[in-house]
Parts: C-alpha cells; sequence; structure tokens
C-alpha cells in the first residue's frame, strides 16, 4: 500500500488531522493497535478550546458538538469557604466549550466513514521505518499477515505509550519530566452538575473539581495519595468526601448516585523535544503530557495538529516546506506554556505534602491575588481560555 501520510494512533488528534488533511485532498492512512469500540470506551478530558472547536468545524465534525455541548463563559475558583467566578468572556472575550472527549472522537469517526477514510484498526506490531532517511515506511500485521505501507511522512499520534516516541534513537531526543506525589480520584455519575460551570476548589483536605458532561453527567475528582486503593472507596465515602471540600453553597447542591466509572489518575508533567525526525512528526500525547488541572491535554494535541496540517497542506498544495520546517519550534514554543500553566494550576490548587504552613500562605496569598485583581484574573483567564495558535 502506497500513501502520502501515515497516522499511527486514531485518537483525536490522529482522527482531526487525518480529517484535515482528507479535505485539503491529501492522502492518508490511520493505523491503530485496539479496535473502535476499545478507543470508544476510554473515559477522557472534555474542556475545548475555541482554537479546538474551530479545528473541528473545518474539520466538518461540528454539528452535534454545537447542538449538545456547553458553552461557558466562566469558572469558580473555591477557597476559604467561599466561591470566586473567573469571567472569562469578560476578560478575554473567548469561552470555552464542554463536550466530552469519547463523544467528539466518536465524531470524527463518523466524519472519516463518510468521507471515506481509510482506518485500519487491530492492527498489531505498527511500527515506523527509515523516517531519517529518503524512503519512510510503516509495518503492521493484521489477521495473521505482514503488512507496509510507504509513504512521504509519518505522524505519531499514538500517545504517550506508543511506538512512535519510542523509535526515535535515545541520543536524537530530550525528555523533561515532573511527577507529582499524589493522583485524582475521578468518577462519572448520571446527577445534575452542582453548578453550571467548573468549580475548581481549594482545601485544607486537598484539591476537589466539579465538572460535567452534560446537564445530566458529572465529572468529580478529588486529590488523593499514589497509594490508595480504588476498591477502598465506595460512591457514599467519595460524595461524603467531596462535600467537605467545597463551599456550602456547592456542598448543598450536590446530588449523588451512582457512579459507572471510576478510576485513580497519577499526575506528571512530561515533554520530548523535538518532535520532528525526518520524516517522523510527533503529536500530542506522543510529544507532552500534562497535568489535567487546567484542561490543557486534548487542547495542546490540537494546537499540534494544526500546525502540523499547516506544514502538511503546504508541501503538498504550495510546495513550501517552510511550515514543516518550522513545526517542532512552533508546536514546542506553545507547549512549553501550556506546560507552565498546568503546572502553576496544579502548584495552586493541590496541597503538598511538603508544603507545610508556608506553602499553604503562599496559595492562599496568590488566590487572593487572581480573585481581586483584574490584571490577575485577566491572565488566568487568556491562559485558561487557550493562548491563539
Amino acid at each position: 500500500m502506497r500513501t502520502q501520510v501515515a497516522i499511527i494512533g486514531s485518537g483525536p488528534s490522529g482522527l482531526l488531522l487525518g480529517q484535515l488533511l482528507t479535505n485539503a485532498g491529501i492522502d492518508n492512512v490511520i493505523l491503530d493497535r485496539v479496535g473502535k469500540d476499545y478507543i470508544l470506551g476510554r473515559v477522557r478530558a472534555g474542556v475545548l478550546e475555541e482554537g479546538t472547536v474551530g479545528l473541528l468545524q473545518e474539520a466538518g465534525a461540528d454539528a452535534r458538538m454545537h447542538a449538545e455541548g456547553l458553552s461557558h463563559d466562566g469558572f469558580s475558583l473555591a477557597f476559604d469557604g467561599r466561591d470566586h467566578r473567573i469571567d472569562l468572556f469578560a476578560l478575554t472575550g473567548k469561552r470555552v466549550m464542554v463536550y466530552g472527549q469519547t463523544e467528539l472522537t466518536r465524531d470524527l469517526m463518523e466524519r472519516r466513514e463518510k468521507t471515506n477514510g481509510v482506518t485500519i484498526y487491530d492492527a498489531r506490531n505498527v511500527e515506523p521505518h527509515d523516517f531519517g532517511g529518503e524512503l519512510p515506511f510503516v509495518t503492521y500485521e493484521k489477521d495473521g499477515l505482514s503488512h507496509r505501507i510507504d509513504c512521504d511522512f509519518i505522524a505519531g499520534c499514538d500517545g504517550y505509550h506508543g511506538i512512535s516516541r519510542k523509535s526515535v534513537p535515545e541520543k536524537s531526543i530530550a525528555t523533561y519530566e515532573r511527577i507529582y506525589p499524589f493522583g485524582w480520584l475521578g468518577i462519572l455519575a448520571d446527577v445534575s452538575p452542582v453548578s453550571h460551570e467548573l468549580v475548581y476548589a481549594n482545601h485544607p483536605r486537598g484539591f476537589a473539581l466539579c465538572s460535567m458532561r452534560s446537564t445530566s453527567r458529572s465529572r468529580y475528582y478529588i486529590q488523593c495519595p499514589l497509594d490508595e486503593k480504588i476498591e477502598d472507596w465506595s460512591d457514599d465515602r467519595f460524595y461524603e468526601e467531596l462535600r467537605r471540600r467545597l463551599p456550602d453553597v456547592h456542598a448543598e447542591a450536590l446530588v449523588t448516585g451512582p457512579s459507572f466509572e471510576k478510576s485513580i489518575a497519577p499526575l506528571r508533567s512530561f515533554v520530548a523535544e523535538p518532535m520532528r525526525f525526518g520524516s517522523l512528526f510527533l503529536v500530542g500525547d506522543a510529544a507532552h503530557i500534562v497535568p489535567p488541572t487546567g484542561a490543557k491535554g486534548l487542547n495542546l494535541a490540537a494546537s499540534d495538529v494544526h500546525y502540523l496540517f499547516e506544514g502538511l497542506r503546504d508541501h503538498y498544495l504550495d510546495h513550501s516546506n517552510s511550515a514543516l520546517a518550522a513545526y517542532s519550534g512552533r508546536a514546542l514554543k506553545r507547549v512549553w506554556k501550556s506546560v507552565r500553566f498546568s503546572w502553576s494550576m496544579t502548584m495552586l490548587m493541590h496541597r503538598f505534602p511538603e508544603g507545610g504552613e508556608f506553602g499553604q500562605k503562599i496559595q492562599e496569598a496568590e488566590l487572593d491575588y487572581l480573585t481581586h485583581s483584574t490584571a490577575a484574573a485577566a491572565s488566568l483567564a487568556e491562559n485558561y481560555v487557550g493562548l491563539p495558535y
């Protein structure tokens, strides 16, 4: 098989890149080691920047998002028993869209099928080859047979644990990492949210987040030690702990109900650079991970797609390679700013074991500053809604 762009990974970044390329008339094939149902069964984030919304519109996969997604003008910082709203729209003129990643992925899959895009699921032992030379190709196994796809470029959209970054020679890549000393215990439940906007809570017992996927489905998190066991947390225990960490106005509004998903996620910041190795380009989680505190993971993947699509489009349609040559530098400049923001939000909202009373006082001072200074609130809002591409 021959294609112009081989895309490894059919998560949101791979599907979005593939659809933008298809719309531009650039041939591409997507490969994934797992099946469609498995991908749609993964529970992920759901706060979209305007830039991400715009890319979905450009891909033609935005109709259901605009019909069912929740447009948010702000969010709340809760601390000291009080609720403080950050008015995103008043401060920046921009909003965010709450729309689950699973639904976004489904929309992109359906759009790809309607436009006859090729996706090969259950492709085992996918591996990129010769991306440092002039004849790159990808091999995989399916139904007991070995296959090869010759291509011009390879896009590694296969996540943190994928083969794309692992295929890069160790001496050619630098990695930077911060592991946080706690995790997020999260549940999904079909109950109405405590508020029509997200609530980020800083409390002496630890961080809490009240989010949602719709007006009838809530996503709640609490900070927990890394050695916690999920089986030790009944729904009742979780709701009781969540209620303790919220201001009274939200604690009293909390509607409880059985959870249908419960998990503990560790938090890390991770960046690999550069993001280009010959004809291989790393995209999204293959190149960087951020803690979910700033809602940047999916949005960073989308901005990578924007820069890479721009480069590939210019290469094929305008016979210019300048945007492709600039991909890694442009993407990393935005990545590091988002990593900084996610790190700062994590430091601000969580209780760190080593922080002590001094650390707590610094958090209190910063929260007070953010909620009483228009300039500080504007900086927070600008980063939250998403920096320009």
